[in-house]
């Protein structure tokens, strides 16, 4: 895949003409870019879901993340690269490719993403009351109010990148601490990365993994970033190249050393706690701080993902109407504000997180063909020509989220059967 890279990286500057040139300012947008969508895929269901996997499967777990990543790659580097050549939004490429798709897609984006929002509020709440005992809705109250007052800001999305990127390396160290105190059997889970055992077990924790990582609005943050911060256009490709897969990456990178952390606890015959798997671990490895220890992961998974989960929200929203298009960051501040509300006075709405967990299976698979065909129209694309092995990784990404999509319906009707009782 790397030497697909060159090759694509070259044919690149032929179409351009142009030779790129990164400059400082490129540098903040990539790890802003890069971080939004990373710690947007990156919140306290995350953490729970990688920790029950690995407490399931062990070393072969890491089978999984090497084959979601593989996939992911795929999903984002066609998503990205289109979206920057065309200048075009994910709703506004599809309405190209079916008129009106875009428009519904945007409002099942929106809906998801406040019902995720919920979550992500909850978890922030969660996690400053395992820091400091403070109560789990004043927690999410505070969060919200510094959530707002990033976007209340003129340099909004300076910011909004910064705390991104702080909350991103923050995960990532302290979680890194834990690994190395856990001592996981490394050489087992590099074997078992290629060589695992009942491959085809593996499968629905792949599924489950592809759809947490680029299901939804996540696969669309970082590019949409991009694309507001004015880089539109082929010249830019060598650019999308390297964030699309930095972003990628970065998530691998969080998931693998989460993956060995909670490995080399479940190692040693230690059952984790149903109730809160990630922080049982964080307890196991490190004794009775790890609950504040957590308290700091899951507040940083939590917060980055309010962040990204209502600014990519409201680039759906904002093209719905003439109105809204410059107003990105009031339907942010509303969008935050709504999610907070419903947590305060109703609570974590199960019934409603299914049924956004079942439309968000579907969103990828529907939007990504949308993209990969219009990487094939001239009247869309014009000269630019994708390159077919990119249309091929796509394909397979198509594939594994419609198996995504399928099972978020199986759980969407055991809900209704649920309700029906």
């Amino acid at each position: 895949m790397g030497e697909n890279l060159k090759q694509s990286t070259k044919q690149d500057t032929n179409q351009t003409k142009k030779e790129f040139k990164f400059n400082k300012s490129h540098r903040r947008l990539l790890y802003g870019s890069v971080f939004l969508m990373a710690t947007s895929a990156i919140g306290p269901a995350f953490l729970t879901q990688t920790a029950v996997f690995t407490a399931e499967f062990y070393a072969s777990f890491a089978f999984a993340i090497l084959i979601s990543i593989l996939i992911d790659i795929g999903a984002q580097i066609n998503i990205w690269r289109v979206l920057v050549v065309t200048g075009l939004r994910g709703q506004e490429v599809s309405n190209k490719v079916v008129p009106g798709l875009g428009t519904i897609i945007s409002i099942l984006i929106a809906f998801g993403g406040l019902a995720f929002n919920i979550g992500n509020i909850a978890g922030a709440g969660l996690g400053l009351n395992a820091m400091f005992g403070l109560d789990i809705k004043w927690g999410a109250a505070i969060t919200a109010i510094f959530s707002i007052l990033i976007f209340i800001s003129k340099s909004g999305q300076k910011i909004m990148d910064v705390v991104s990127m702080i909350l991103g390396v923050v995960m990532i160290l302290v979680v890194a601490y834990v690994m190395v105190v856990s001592n996981p059997p490394y050489g087992d889970a590099l074997v078992h990365t290629f060589a695992p055992e009942h491959p085809i077990k593996l499968i629905l924790p792949i599924i489950t993994l592809v759809g947490g990582t680029v299901g939804g609005y996540i696969t669309f943050a970082g590019a949409h970033r991009l694309l507001d911060s004015g880089m539109k256009g082929k010249e830019f490709l060598p650019f999308v190249n390297r964030s699309a897969i930095a972003g990628i990456l970065t998530t691998g990178i969080m998931r693998t050393l989460l993956f060995l952390a909670v490995l080399g606890v479940v190692v040693t015959g230690v059952t984790l706690s149903s109730d809160n798997p990630p922080a049982s671990v964080f307890e196991h490895a490190i004794g009775p701080i790890g609950k504040n220890i957590f308290g700091v992961v899951i507040f940083a998974a939590a917060m980055s993902s309010v962040i990204g989960s209502a600014y990519t929200s409201a680039t759906f929203l904002k093209t719905l109407h003439k109105s809204l298009f410059n107003k990105n960051n009031l339907i942010v501040i509303v969008f935050i504000v709504i999610s907070t509300l419903i947590f305060l006075f109703i609570g974590k709405p199960v019934s409603l997180l299914i049924i956004a967990g079942a439309i968000n299976g579907w969103i990828l698979p529907i939007t990504l063909g949308a993209i990969l065909i219009a990487s094939r129209k001239k009247s869309i694309v014009g000269d630019y020509k994708h390159p077919t092995w990119m249309l091929v990784f796509g394909i397979v990404a198509v594939i594994v989220t419609i198996i995504t999509g399928i099972f978020s319906l199986q759980d969407l009707a055991s809900l209704l059967s649920l309700i029906h009782i």
